[in-house]
């Protein structure tokens, strides 16, 4: 079986706009998180706060009125089809692609394939159905069949980067990503492919978000450094964040023939699950997940003791994080358990884009030599005792570690990463 290493990454994320500035976010514990004003000037929206991401704005749907940083082109034909999440994704990309060093050849061959992970754009395809009620269909935007559903990423990433090997599009909730990522290891693994980019993207607005609090899924904290505070026992639901990751997963073999010196981190294995348990809630025994790590262990061989840290899927709700614990209690014995924390304290939670987003922090993580804390932690939950949840900055540069993603319907993913050395 081949080696699949991560060369690229790309990020587009509340807590920064590329991989420096997601690496000092991270180091130093800064937030994302705000008080959103399109939430405290609505009476009829119960939360404040929003992972934003920063230097982009979307007051329409046109495309004609989109803001974002002037470091970033995008030419009128590609963005015209686009919602906001696929923008991020297209930023990401061209990051991920310079990251890795790719030329237009190594990216457009069918050697070359794609997978994302999008749950759609609620803002696109709300904003197009109250024109076509308003003005009818034939004087709508000609897009509006594209820009609002799920497969909205890769339809518009493979024509704008001539992709022309194995493509899909993934859209199992919170863990779509993923299984995007799980899925593009897999077709490197195998010899099916040399390379595959692996991308989550989400919208960032109110129409991405303020429905979670229909199930009472969200924070209702109005302070920012005070939530999303996952593991901790005042935490009351997720903060909802957007943006886009990209990852390069590739054969090492085809890395190394096309010269490459920097490599981010081998993917070792992966495992999944569902937990045949309930349409919003975790399994509260965390049987599920933990099933999911000890596969990905499996899969990776590894034994448990070698893992050093979990990057949680914790999103702050009172059943998930618990749910998680249980999972990590179970699958890991004690004594042999590694640190964790929940990134997503400090992002917000990225919906489908999180596994992809989170597995990018991963990376940095074995890159640079340290683990980023869990946030806003002033009371630790007591279930959290015999689990090492980091509080406080540790000296540890793991080389083995681990990332979750859970989502509705009972989704589990595990990825196992590992520091890469020669």
């Amino acid at each position: 079986m081949r080696r699949a290493v991560i060369t690229g990454l790309g990020f587009i994320t509340s807590i920064g706009n590329n991989r420096d500035e997601v690496l000092r976010s991270l180091r130093t514990a800064k937030t994302g998180v705000e008080v959103y004003p399109d939430f405290v000037d609505d009476p009829l929206v119960p939360i404040s706060l929003l992972g934003t991401v920063k230097g982009f704005g979307f007051p329409s749907i046109d495309f004609e009125d989109w803001t974002f940083p002037d470091t970033y082109k995008m030419a009128r034909e590609l963005l015209r089809p686009m919602a906001p999440n696929t923008l991020y994704a297209y930023f990401a990309m061209r990051q991920a692609i310079d990251d890795a060093g790719l030329t237009t050849e190594q990216i457009s061959n069918p050697d070359t394939g794609l997978m994302t992970a999008n749950g759609g754009s609620m803002y696109m395809t709300y904003k197009n159905f109250h024109q076509f009620e308003q003005r009818g269909v034939m004087r709508s935007p000609p897009m509006a069949i594209i820009n609002g559903i799920p497969g909205s990423l890769y339809i518009n990433l493979v024509p704008a980067f001539h992709i022309k090997g194995a493509t899909l599009g993934f859209s199992s909730a919170c863990s779509s990503s993923s299984h995007a990522l799980g899925t593009a290891v897999d077709l490197v693994r195998s010899g099916k492919q040399k390379r595959v980019f692996v991308i989550g993207a989400e919208d960032c607005n109110r129409y991405s978000v303020v429905p979670f609090a229909g199930v009472r899924a969200l924070s209702v904290q109005k302070d920012p450094e005070k939530a999303p505070c996952a593991f901790d026992r005042k935490r009351d639901g997720f903060v909802g964040t957007g943006g886009g990751a990209v990852l390069v997963v590739e054969d090492l073999d085809a890395a190394r023939e096309r010269g490459v010196t920097r490599i981010h981190a081998e993917v070792l294995g992966w495992g999944q699950s569902s937990d045949g348990y309930h349409v919003l809630a975790s399994a509260p025994d965390g049987s599920g997940l933990s099933r999911a790590m000890v596969q990905a262990m499996q899969d990776a061989n590894v034994q448990p003791s070698e893992v050093e840290y979990i990057n949680a899927h914790a999103t702050s709700t009172p059943f998930g994080d618990s749910s998680e614990i249980n999972a990590v209690k179970s699958a890991f014995p004690e004594g042999q358990r590694p640190l964790i924390s929940s990134t997503k304290s400090l992002t917000g939670h990225g919906l489908s884009l999180a596994g992809a987003m989170e597995a990018g922090f991963c990376c940095l993580s074995l890159k640079e030599g340290f683990v980023p804390i869990s946030a806003h932690i002033t009371d630790l939950d007591p279930m959290c005792e015999g689990v090492p949840v980091i509080t406080k900055p540790v000296d540890l540069a793991p080389k083995i570690v681990m990332n979750n993603s859970s989502g509705f319907g009972g989704t589990n993913v595990s990825v196992v990463l590992k520091k890469w050395e020669e």
